[in-house]
């Protein structure tokens, strides 16, 4: 019997021992998570996420969680009769669209997923972006056909406060954050997109670590004549391909290209419909998806090491 016991234990000591130098790396370091896709809708997607976040806490990490939530948004505009209307691959959002918005991202999204964390012990606290000034925008003009559109309360971000956030990281919470902004020439607020949220957090926190949950593998070499991932690039060659990518990965990889050029040490696009892709990401040699770099610096290596 004890013969037995050790061979079946012994490939879990292996698999902690290999999360060794990860977890010596990352300890005290704040990793900014967005929250999004079908690990947003999955059911047991959403418990694995917190379960890693959990995970990523108690390993001494200082995560930051930052979501939108574009399937539910849609669904509660649906049964408020508003319909749906994007341009320039952003939602349109009267008045009318942005009471359901906030509704639904503060009163609905946010309460699960802390509920979700929660049951792990008194962890998370919500907050969006309107409290204590933590996201301040102003109105977001996108330009279609050389025009600029009115897309409605759609903010820009221009500035970023990180105070409540860095105050519950050191009190041993998980910030849960939605993504939506403050005004800042007006009483109003505005939706802001979380992939552009989440970097601009993670950039003014200094976090170590922005990982973005996506519904792809990560970003593909020749899509879709291929479907080989690029496993890490920098910043300059990811500024290079941003022209020919689709328009669902333009915020996320502009996000992931702020990120590093403001600081942050890596930023990764990974699967979120694979259970556990965090903890994979972070704590193994493998790693998965796509890891952007700042670029490097003549005098030596910049940022390399990394899995």
């Amino acid at each position: 019997m004890s013969t037995t016991r050790k061979h079946t234990a012994l490939p879990k000591a292996q698999i902690l021992i290999e999360a060794l130098p990860w977890l010596v790396r990352h300890n005290g370091k704040t990793v900014v998570i967005k929250f999004g896709g079908n690990a947003m809708v999955d059911e047991d997607l959403k418990a694995a996420f917190a379960q890693d976040v959990v995970f990523l806490h108690h390993a001494g990490l200082k995560p930051v969680v930052v979501h939108g939530g574009g399937p539910q948004i849609s669904a509660a505009l649906d049964q408020h009769g508003i319909v749906s209307e994007f341009k320039a691959g952003l939602r349109v959002t009267t008045e009318d669209a942005m009471d359901v918005v906030r509704m639904v991202l503060a009163g609905q999204v946010q309460r699960e997923l802390v509920g979700l964390l929660n049951q792990h012990g008194p962890l998370a606290v919500g907050l969006t972006g309107e409290d204590a000034h933590t996201i301040t925008a102003t109105k977001h003009q996108p330009e279609i056909d050389g025009e600029l559109v009115d897309i409605g309360r759609v903010g820009e971000i221009t500035a970023i406060d990180t105070g409540a956030i860095e105050a519950l990281l050191a009190d041993g919470r998980i910030p849960v954050v939605s993504s939506i902004a403050r005004s800042q020439d007006d009483g109003h607020v505005y939706n802001v997109n979380a992939d552009t949220a989440a970097a601009a957090l993670a950039a003014a926190l200094g976090a170590e670590t922005l990982m973005v949950l996506t519904d792809v593998e990560g970003l593909y070499e020749d899509w879709p004549h291929s479907d080989e991932v690029i496993s890490r690039l920098t910043a300059s060659e990811l500024e290079r391909l941003l022209p020919d990518l689709s328009s669902g990965m333009v915020p996320k990889m502009e996000g992931c290209l702020h990120a590093v050029r403001g600081g942050v040490t890596t930023a990764r696009v990974i699967d979120g419909r694979v259970q556990h892709s965090i903890l994979l990401e972070i704590f193994t040699d493998e790693g998965i998806g796509t890891m952007v770099v700042a670029d490097e610096k003549p005098e030596g290596p910049g940022g390399q090491g990394e899995s």
